[in-house]
């Protein structure tokens, strides 16, 4: 919030991948992911992030213990940095190109929790609600052909990408994950909902 109002600290801590490049200035990749461009990004990124870190918190504590908590923050930290770097390689030598917002470490966390509760259904204003799996494969269907037109300053390649660090890092953690993933879909019946 310090940096809505101080358009200097913003520029700092953002993403420019050009300057990562030419400066060195890696800690680009962490602090992008705890600025954001208003109170509107900030509110939904946060949002999000309580929902379904609240299940993922729940999960982890379950699997590891003590161990959990620290194993939530990791996924959230690595997923700022993973979501960043696709927009790294291909904006590098773009001096203008800017990303922000904790978005790719928030779609890592919805996919995880996907992952464990892929029938859980997800409410998209209040009145359309899903399975979390079918949301998620249409969720990165969007960001796909999104990123591709990159014509709305969204960073979809860091939803893309953070989507699918979430999902494997909850597989490569936790094997079980994956087989239980495919086990709830294929119970699942469309007229069940």
């Amino acid at each position: 919030m310090l940096a809505f109002n101080r358009p200097a600290m913003l520029a700092e801590f953002m993403m420019n991948p050009h300057k990562v490049s030419t400066r060195g200035q890696y800690y680009r990749f962490l602090t992008s992911g705890f600025i954001h461009q208003n109170h509107l990004h900030l509110i939904l990124n946060m949002f999000s992030l309580y929902f379904f870190g609240r299940v993922i918190e729940v999960f982890f504590r379950m699997i590891f213990g003590d161990w959990g908590a620290v194993y939530y923050i990791a996924l959230y930290l690595l997923a700022i940095i993973v979501s960043d770097l696709p927009s790294y390689f291909k904006h590098k030598n773009s001096p203008r190109y800017n990303s922000l917002g904790a978005s790719g470490a928030v779609a890592a966390v919805i996919f995880a929790s996907i992952i464990f509760q892929p029938l859980q259904k997800i409410c998209l204003l209040v009145a359309i609600c899903l399975p979390g799996f079918i949301l998620g494969i249409a969720y990165i269907i969007y960001s796909y052909f999104q990123g591709k037109k990159a014509n709305d300053n969204i960073n979809h390649d860091a939803h893309l990408y953070g989507a699918a660090f979430g999902f494997i890092f909850c597989v490569v953690l936790y094997p079980p994950s994956i087989a239980n993933f495919f086990k709830e879909i294929m119970g699942w019946r469309m007229f069940d909902m």
